[in-house]
């Protein structure tokens, strides 16, 4: 297997001989100032490389040699704190006071605590009702910043044929705008309710859980014609788990220990553009 092993900062030449020592590889090359590929490496000793990566805060992924960015057909993205660096239901939530509240929940859902999440998005959304609907402008405007390397990540793929699917736990507010700055393809996410320019704090129509992110992305295959061998899948919560699952190659990104663990991939310090690098 190929080895890459990325950092967010310049990778110093000091890192290259007790790497590939680790990975008991036989040639290190630069793919650029901040990565370097080593051939032959040993999947085996993930658990030493596991140890330096993280003590020298770099990232790590094995990848099959010959691989490359092109012979996917997909990716999809989950929002919050993926594509954006923001859980917009939390800062929603600031404008009626109750940050606290709904980002305790918002927590304890990511990290696979509460295990209905139609459940803890209802608790959440009912925590809304009466805040004035221009607060999502203003989330939108005032606190919404996309993720490092999130527009990189994006021209790339693209450049490589790549369709691209943003599938939300959150809402439809937020995934609509992002369509149209970004040119992504697909959206879904969950529509909240205004009556009389007041969020109500319900949801209308499905909730976009775990369920339907991964049969959102299987629906969106079938549309492209490709298997889900093809998807490339990135999130951060135990909501994504499910549609992680079914793609190609699935990338944990600053994620919660549960989505790490079942990941192909974890970037948990460089930006999204470290999938470029991989291939």
């Amino acid at each position: 297997m190929n080895l890459v092993i990325q950092s967010p900062a310049p990778l110093a030449d000091a890192h290259h001989k007790p790497l590939a020592a680790l990975a008991r590889g036989s040639r290190v090359t630069a793919i650029d100032a901040n990565a370097i590929r080593i051939d032959d490496a040993q999947p085996a000793q993930r658990g030493d490389l596991e140890v330096y990566c993280s003590t020298h805060d770099l990232d790590y992924a094995f990848v099959a040699p010959g691989k490359r960015l092109s012979d996917f057909g997909l990716v999809a993205m989950d929002m919050d704190s993926t594509l954006i660096t923001i859980e917009c239901i939390d800062e929603i939530a600031d404008f009626c006071g109750l940050k606290a509240e709904v980002a305790a929940i918002t927590e304890a859902a990511m990290r696979g605590e509460i295990k209905d999440f139609n459940e803890s998005l209802t608790r959440r959304v009912a925590l809304l009702a009466g805040l004035d609907a221009n607060a999502l402008e203003r989330v939108y405007e005032e606190r919404l910043k996309l993720s490092p390397g999130a527009e990189q990540m994006l021209a790339g793929a693209k450049a490589a044929g790549l369709k691209t699917l943003l599938v939300s736990g959150g809402f439809t507010f937020f995934t609509e705008k992002l369509k149209a700055r970004l040119g992504l393809d697909f959206t879904r996410a969950n529509a909240l309710e205004i009556v009389d320019g007041k969020l109500t704090g319900k949801v209308v129509g499905e909730i976009v859980n775990a369920d339907v992110k991964a049969h959102t992305l299987l629906e969106t295959c079938a549309t492209l014609g490709i298997e889900p061998s093809r998807a490339i899948a990135l999130g951060d919560g135990s909501n994504d788990l499910k549609m992680m699952a079914e793609a190609g190659l699935s990338v944990a990104f600053r994620a919660k220990p549960v989505v790490r663990e079942a990941a192909s991939v974890a970037f948990n310090h460089v930006g999204l553009d470290g999938l470029l690098r991989l291939f």
